[in-house]
């Protein structure tokens, strides 16, 4: 080390065109890069003799430099700044040399995003020269991430007026970490990089979302996103107001940010984004970042190294079938674990259109296989299923085909699999079901989200709108198409105490009688109950509800009704068993699963769709539950808890229906704020976005109080006013007691609010 490190030799600014990573718009092309340089020389015989000879040529540097950038095409501005300190350490003689490599076209909204590293001579001492790999030795606890003046609109301050409007907040982000550091020059790979697209993304998608008075809880929030989501160790926020003071250019704050300044803060507490619907769950790690793979490895099982992302579709013989049984193979003959499903499509082909439509689906799985090995094992389950790949037409009929989407967030390529998958970007049979269980999840090379992807396939050329993707339900035999029409659940009551129409269809005979009625009406599925849930009603022995609804099933069905479902409304898993035994095809649990601690376990068992309602407490006790600090987002709490119970439990998500429990712990005037409010529960980026949403708003008490109509059989045009409510508000399935007139409402409502439709 020489002596007098202050001297500096400084390149201010050196503009080259290089391919560095992607644009802007997240291209891949040539774009403007700064560089500078600042190298520690000794410079005083220099500055003595006046000889260069004692220095080091700037000019040189500069050519070395230019030269190396223009020729060099990386993915990371961090193996650019690395190649760039290694030229002026090794080539130019520098001592030490501290790089700062700037965008300015890499971010929409920011005016530039780089890196700034620092090297010495002493870094690069132990280089291996077969593999030109940098020993972990090298100290990069001073080098930075950088985001330049980003500009984010958010409701920000004190006044009145302030509280009334957006206005532009310019954020400066500077963000130390000791891994980003490149690993070898010859693949570009860095070391846990932190990527400033996803880390902008992150904080941009809150913060706008949000309001502020101050702009030290907006500096704070920023601060506390960047270090427990994006699970930076520091970070420098700098937040100004252009629009603060008459007289001057701008007001604002800059604070400094460590992990210990957010040490007892697992999880980000003031917005429940309920993360595992959009693919992962991150009660387990501090991140939010599904694509780094360290993040998703912490919610892995113990046993298990690695997680994928696989596809899966069928166009040839049971397709419903042939998916089952591959997820099915994928644990006992891939020895891996499903640790999620997408929902299903029935997708029309693509490339080869002479040939059935295909259903679709993907899952994630935890693995301790390499992708090679994982592959031959997928082969393997292709086999067994019933396809060959040789004998397979290219993107032709096939009874299964499965195909790694990702492994972990590595690239790979060999003569036999390329991942991430290369065709992924083009075709909406595969990113649907990604967004569905990786939303977020960021593509390592194409630097854009799975749910970016779509939406730029979408809006592409290349899009054709002839091609269909419908969101399906398999249930007895046939696909329900979700969002072509509302579906019709007729209830059958079997019980003597039903709020409604109790000891109205007691016995076996008239419950099957009306069965046929309602089927006449117009009913899309039928919901059979030995038990009233209503307030205060009694629990009755699980032998007597066996008794009251299996013979109830056996008579619909022997009285040759096979193509209508049936559902079975227990929150009891040994009646719900029996009953799919016995003929019924669906699961309507009241109580979510909180009931009957077996219940899961047998959603997963039969495979059949369930419904999982809002509850609290039991029929006993929910009247006097019905506190909520606000009544949606606690019920999206709460039933998001049950749902995830029940997908950890194995339960398809295809499979899974939610119902926000009106009447269930809830006062009259909840309930009429569920229905005014219900697309805050599945609408767009709402938490339960793409599951079907069962109402069951049907002749009930709020209903009753509404029409001052003590008489539930006389409530049917308040019903009919629910009903249609429910529709507008996105619900998918009207559990009813009169359905011929409930049948009408659905039609004249679909045709108002149905997308699809449109």
């Amino acid at each position: 080390m020489e002596e007098f490190q202050e001297d500096k030799i400084i390149v201010k600014n050196l503009l080259v065109r290089n391919v560095t990573g992607v644009d802007s718009w997240e291209r891949v092309k040539r774009q403007p890069v700064l560089i500078n340089l600042i190298l520690n020389k000794n410079i005083s015989k220099a500055g003595e003799k006046d000889k260069l000879s004692y220095s080091i040529n700037y000019g040189t540097v500069s050519k070395a430099v230019s030269k190396f950038a223009e020729d060099y095409i990386c993915d990371t501005v961090e193996a650019l700044a690395e190649g760039i300190a290694k030229i002026c350490v090794n080539e130019c003689h520098a001592p030490r040399v501290t790089v700062r490599v700037e965008k300015p076209r890499a971010l929409l909204h920011a005016a530039s995003a780089g890196v700034e590293i620092i090297r010495t001579k002493e870094d690069y001492n132990q280089v291996d020269s077969n593999t030109n790999t940098i020993p972990d030795c090298i100290n990069s606890n001073q080098d930075l991430i950088f985001i330049k003046d980003l500009k984010l609109s958010t409701i920000i301050g004190v006044n009145p007026w302030e509280r009334e409007e957006k206005q532009t907040v310019i954020l400066n982000l500077t963000i130390y970490n000791s891994d980003f550091k490149v690993n070898s020059s010859q693949n570009d790979n860095v070391a846990k990089p932190h990527n400033y697209r996803t880390i902008v993304r992150t904080i941009s998608k809150y913060v706008e979302e949000s309001t502020y008075q101050t702009v030290e809880a907006f500096a704070t929030t920023a601060a506390r996103i960047a270090i427990t989501q994006c699970h930076v160790n520091k970070v420098i926020v700098r937040v100004e107001k252009p629009s603060a003071l008459v007289f001057a250019e701008s007001a604002g704050i800059e604070i400094t940010r460590c992990q210990s300044d957010f040490a007892d803060e697992t999880r980000h507490i003031y917005q429940p984004q309920l993360d595992f619907l959009n693919g992962i769950s991150f009660k387990h790690s501090r991140s939010t970042i599904p694509e780094q793979a360290e993040v998703i490895k912490a919610t892995l099982p113990k046993e298990y190294k690695h997680f994928a992302f696989i596809g899966l579709g069928s166009n040839m013989g049971d397709c419903v079938k042939n998916i089952n049984e591959a997820l099915q193979q994928l644990e006992e003959i891939c020895k891996c674990k499903v640790l999620d499903t997408s929902f299903l499509y029935e997708t029309s082909p693509m490339y080869v259109i002479d040939q059935p439509n295909f259903l679709n689906a993907a899952c994630k799985i935890a693995t301790n296989l390499n992708p090679e090995e994982l592959l031959k094992e997928l082969n393997t389950v292709e086999l067994n299923l019933g396809r060959s790949r040789e004998n397979t037409v290219k993107k032709g009929p096939r009874t299964i085909d499965l195909d790694i989407l990702f492994y972990d967030d590595i690239e790979c390529s060999t003569d036999t699999l390329v991942i991430p998958h290369p065709l992924m970007s083009e075709r909406e049979f595969v990113l649907r079901p990604l967004c569905d269980i990786a939303k977020r999840f960021e593509h390592p090379k194409l630097y854009k989200t799975c749910e970016q992807m779509l939406s730029q396939y979408l809006k592409s050329p290349n899009y054709d709108k002839k091609n269909t993707i419908h969101k399906v339900l398999p249930i007895q035999n046939s696909k329900w198409i979700w969002n072509s029409k509302t579906y019709i659940m007729g209830v059958i009551n079997v019980t003597p105490d039903s709020f409604s129409d109790g000891g109205q269809f007691y016995s076996v005979e008239s419950a099957a009688s009306h069965a046929e009625t309602l089927i006449t009406e117009g009913a899309d599925i039928l919901d059979i109950g030995g038990m009233s849930t209503r307030p205060n009603a009694d629990e009755i022995p699980i032998e007597e509800e066996l008794a009251r609804v299996i013979p109830v099933i056996q008579a619909i069905r022997s009285k040759g009704i096979t193509d209508i479902p049936i559902s079975i409304d227990t929150y009891r898993a040994i009646v719900a068993e029996k009953a799919i035994a016995a003929g019924a095809n669906l699961i309507n649990d009241v109580s979510g699963g909180q009931l009957d601690p077996d219940m899961y376990r047998i959603m997963a068992k039969t495979n059949v769709p369930i419904c999982l309602q809002h509850m609290r407490g039991n029929s006993k006790t929910m009247t006097k539950l019905t506190q909520y600090e606000d009544i949606i987002t606690d019920i999206c709490s709460e039933l998001s808890e049950r749902v995830e119970q029940a997908i950890k439990a194995g339960v398809k998500r295809w499979n899974i229906i939610i119902d926000p429990g009106i009447g269930f712990a809830k006062d009259h005037d909840q309930s009429f704020q569920i229905l005014k409010r219900l697309h805050e529960l599945t609408g767009k980026n709402r938490p339960f976005e793409g599951f079907p949403c069962l109402v069951g708003p049907s002749r009930k008490g709020f209903i009753g109080d509404a029409t001052k109509q003590p008489d539930a059989k006389k409530r049917g045009w308040g019903s009919a006013a629910a009903c249609a409510a429910s529709i507008a508000g996105g619900a998918d399935i009207l559990r009813v007691h009169d359905v011929k007139e409930m049948v009408d409402v659905a039609k004249v409502s679909d045709r108002i609010w149905r997308s699809s439709l449109e």
